[in-house]
C-alpha cells in the first residue's frame, strides 16, 4: 500500500505522521455506574440515568427513575458537567455528554462514565464512537449473550487516533458549528410540533370550526369506531432475540413510541409462534403504551406506518387501537390520542391505583365528540399537511446530520486537515 507523503499506517488505519495512537483507557478514566438491586440498595432516593436515557449526542431526562443511594454511592456515582456517558449494553457505544440540565444526577451500571485524563475532547470522542459503532469496529471488544455488552476491561483496550492538540481544537470548533446548525433544525421542528398540538386542541374540541360549518358533533366511544388489541405475551429471554430469523417477528415496545411517532430502531425479535394474525400491525394502527413503571408514559401513542415491508408486532405491555375506516377516519382518530382530553382520561383512570396498567376496554370506553365523516377527513387532511411539513424538516435535519458524519470521517482520519 502506497502512502501519501506525511501519512503513516497504524493499527487504526492511515493517519497523519504527527498524530499518535493511544487507547480509550489511556485517554479516559472509565467507571461503570450503580448496580440496581432492590433488595440491597439502601439510602436516599436519587435520580439516575439508564441506558435508554442516553441517545446519540443527547440525554433524555424527561422521566428519570430513582434508586436508594448511600453516602459512598453519592460520592462515587454523582455526575459532573462534561462527563461522557457511553452505553455498555444494547446499542454498544452510544454516547452523549452530561451538560448538567439538573443539579444532581447519577448513573447505573449499564453505562460507562468517561473523564478525560490528558485533555482529549469528549465531543470528538462521541464522533469516534459513532463511527466505530456504524462500521462495526467495536465487535471484537463486545461480549455477546442475548444482549451485546462492552466490558470495561475490553473498552480500555480500544485503539484510537490522537490528533495534535491544535487540530483537536479545530475539529471540535467545526463540530460545534455543525451541532448549532442541527440544534436550529431541532428548534424549528419543535416549534412546528407545538403549532400542530395547538391546532389539535382547537379543532378537536370545537373551539375553532372549519369554514362551511362542521355540522352536528356526536359523542362516541372509541369502541364504536374501532377495537383495542392487547400485545404479544412471551416467556422471558427464551422467546426474545436480537436477531431477525424466519422464526421471529419484529417486536415494538414502549421505547419505539417517540413524539407520537412509531420508530423502527432498536427493535427486538419475538418467537413468531407467539404472534396471532390480528397482532400483526397494519397501516394506521395506533400503538399505545398500556403499562409502565411511570404513569406519565402510560397512554402515550404513536401512529404506525408501513415503511420497510417487514411485519411488526407489539409487546405485552402495549396495545393497538385499530380504527374501522368505514366508521371513522384513522388519522382523525389518532389525533384524539394527542388531545388534553385524552391525557385527562388516562390520568383519571390511573388515579388512586398502585398499578399503572390500562386494559383494552379502558381505551374502548373513552368518549369523544366527533363530527361527520367528511369533516373528520377534512380535519385529518390539515394534520396530514402539518405532518408532511414536519417530515420535510426532519429530512433536512437528517441530511445535515449525514453531512456532519461525512465531514467527521474526513477530519478524524486526517484525510482533510484543518491546520
Amino acid at each position: 500500500m502506497e502512502l501519501k507523503p506525511g501519512y503513516k499506517l497504524t493499527e487504526v488505519g492511515v493517519i497523519p505522521e504527527n498524530w499518535e495512537v493511544s487507547t480509550v483507557g489511556q485517554e479516559f478514566e472509565i467507571k461503570l455506574g450503580k448496580m440496581l438491586d432492590a433488595e440491597k440498595n439502601v439510602g436516599i432516593p436519587k435520580p439516575y440515568l439508564g441506558n435508554r436515557a442516553v441517545q446519540w449526542g443527547h440525554i433524555d431526562i424527561s422521566d428519570l427513575p430513582t434508586v436508594p443511594m448511600t453516602r459512598s454511592d453519592i460520592a462515587r456515582f454523582r455526575l459532573r458537567k462534561g462527563d461522557l456517558l457511553v452505553c455498555e449494553g444494547g446499542e454498544v457505544g452510544r454516547a452523549a455528554i452530561w451538560d448538567a440540565p439538573i443539579e444532581e444526577c447519577y448513573y447505573q451500571k449499564a453505562l460507562h462514565r468517561l473523564r478525560a485524563l490528558r485533555g482529549f475532547d469528549s465531543r470528538i470522542m462521541i464522533e469516534l464512537l459513532h463511527q466505530w459503532s456504524d462500521r462495526g469496529l467495536l465487535t471484537n471488544y463486545v461480549t455477546q449473550t442475548s444482549i451485546a455488552h462492552l466490558p470495561r476491561e475490553k473498552f480500555v483496550e480500544v485503539p484510537m487516533p490522537i490528533p495534535s492538540p491544535p487540530e483537536q481544537r479545530s475539529i471540535a470548533t467545526t463540530l460545534s458549528d455543525m451541532d448549532e446548525l442541527l440544534e436550529a433544525c431541532d428548534r424549528l421542528i419543535a416549534k412546528k410540533r407545538n403549532l400542530k398540538q395547538s391546532a389539535i386542541q382547537q379543532l378537536l374540541t370545537g373551539k375553532k370550526r372549519l369554514p362551511g360549518g362542521d355540522g352536528e358533533w356526536k359523542v362516541k366511544r372509541l369502541g364504536d369506531v374501532g377495537q383495542c388489541l392487547r400485545g404479544v405475551s412471551y416467556e422471558g429471554e427464551s422467546d426474545l432475540s436480537t436477531h431477525d430469523t424466519a422464526q421471529t417477528k419484529r417486536l415494538l415496545r414502549s421505547n419505539n413510541v417517540q413524539d407520537a411517532v412509531v420508530v423502527m430502531s432498536e427493535v427486538q425479535f419475538v418467537n413468531a409462534a407467539r404472534v396471532s394474525s390480528h397482532q400483526l400491525l397494519r397501516e394506521d394502527d395506533i400503538l399505545i403504551c398500556m403499562a409502565n413503571g411511570s404513569k406519565a408514559l402510560v397512554g402515550k401513542a404513536g401512529l404506525f406506518k408501513v415503511e420497510d415491508g417487514y411485519q411488526y408486532t407489539f409487546g405485552a405491555f402495549m396495545g393497538c387501537f385499530r380504527t374501522d375506516s368505514d366508521l371513522a377516519n384513522p388519522l382523525f382518530a389518532f389525533c384524539l390520542f394527542q388531545t388534553g382530553q385524552y391525557r385527562d382520561y388516562i390520568n383519571n383512570l390511573l388515579a388512586g391505583s398502585s398499578i399503572n396498567n390500562l386494559k383494552p376496554s379502558s381505551i374502548e370506553s373513552l368518549e369523544f365528540p366527533m363530527p361527520s365523516f367528511p369533516k373528520q377527513t377534512e380535519i385529518a387532511a390539515i394534520f396530514s399537511d402539518m405532518n408532511a411539513e414536519i417530515t420535510t424538516l426532519k429530512q433536512r435535519r437528517d441530511k445535515t446530520r449525514a453531512l456532519k458524519q461525512a465531514m467527521m470521517q474526513e477530519l478524524l482520519t486526517g484525510k482533510t486537515r484543518l491546520i
